[in-house]
């Protein structure tokens, strides 16, 4: 076992797609594939089931998958301090999207004038495996939705309580109303990928699309490809409003009958990880969720 067939396993175990692992480590596809072969081969498992249309990780792929990310982080880390002789502090933070990557910066910036050996790592997860990353320590925190999630080793932190709104381009007719009800919601439809929607938005979106006509529906995989679609006026979207992570070309309209969403932090009770209690500080202050 070595640190690229790990590599090439994390990779295609976040993306679920061998292209995008390609793409993100830069090499070849048939290499990432002959990587993960020899890996199953040394594991005497089946990491992944692939079929022609999707990639899911087996029961022993989940399983491994806490190893492989601890293995790989830990030879990164010795790494590092032996090539510098420096005690760095790792720190990594999961997000669902570049909406909540865009709350880190002012944060990170603080963290580093009191933490000078601070290396804060992001990663860009989607919505079924950041909670268990969180709980498995294979992150130290994660943003997101509280949604009443099962009994867990988690806290929540709220951080803001998040209208959901109907997101269109400042030309949609929606635009004529300051507030929404749901029987108010008309034209096309943009539905998102629920690997990267908490589960309470992804319903609402699919309960919008599966009441119109074919014509009127539109998919996407991600919230950043709706905002796409927004913004060429082809339709609207849903999703929760939090004024720090709005597009500045996209409207926000409240939509009532939908109610307001906890956003905040998810965090294991007893990580004693030395910067996660300022972390913790710097992200309740008001203006951040506001800026």
């Amino acid at each position: 076992m070595n640190t690229v067939q790990l590599e090439c396993f994390i990779s295609v175990a976040h993306h679920l797609n061998f292209s995008r692992a390609s793409e993100e480590l830069k090499i070849t596809q048939p290499a990432v594939s002959h990587q993960i072969q020899s890996l199953e081969e040394e594991l005497d498992v089946k990491l992944f089931r692939r079929t022609s249309k999707q990639v899911d990780l087996t029961q022993e792929g989940l399983l491994f998958l806490p190893d492989a990310e601890l293995i790989l982080r830990t030879a990164s880390s010795a790494r590092e301090r032996l090539g510098n002789h420096e005690h760095f502090i790792p720190f990594e933070i999961g997000c669902h999207n570049h909406a909540e990557m865009g709350l880190l910066p002012p944060i990170f910036q603080n963290l580093m004038k009191e933490f000078p050996l601070l290396r804060p790592s992001i990663k860009l997860i989607p919505f079924p495996s950041l909670f268990g990353m969180v709980e498995n320590r294979m992150i130290h925190a994660a943003f997101g939705i509280k949604e009443g999630q099962k009994k867990s080793s988690l806290y929540f932190r709220e951080l803001y309580s998040a209208p959901v709104a109907c997101v269109c381009s400042p030309g949609h007719p929606l635009t004529r109303y300051s507030v929404l009800k749901k029987e108010q919601l008309s034209g096309s439809s943009i539905a998102c990928s629920p690997r990267q929607l908490p589960h309470t938005i992804f319903a609402i979106q699919n309960a919008q699309i599966a009441a119109l006509p074919a014509s009127k529906r539109y998919f996407t995989e991600t919230m950043e490809s709706a905002f796409i679609l927004a913004k060429s006026r082809i339709g609207y979207t849903i999703c929760p409003d939090i004024p720090a992570m709005r597009d500045p070309d996209l409207c926000y309209i409240p939509v009532e009958d939908f109610g307001k969403l906890p956003f905040g932090i998810f965090y294991r009770y007893d990580n004693d990880h030395p910067v996660l209690k300022r972390f913790l500080k710097l992200a309740s202050t008001p203006d951040l969720m506001h800026s």
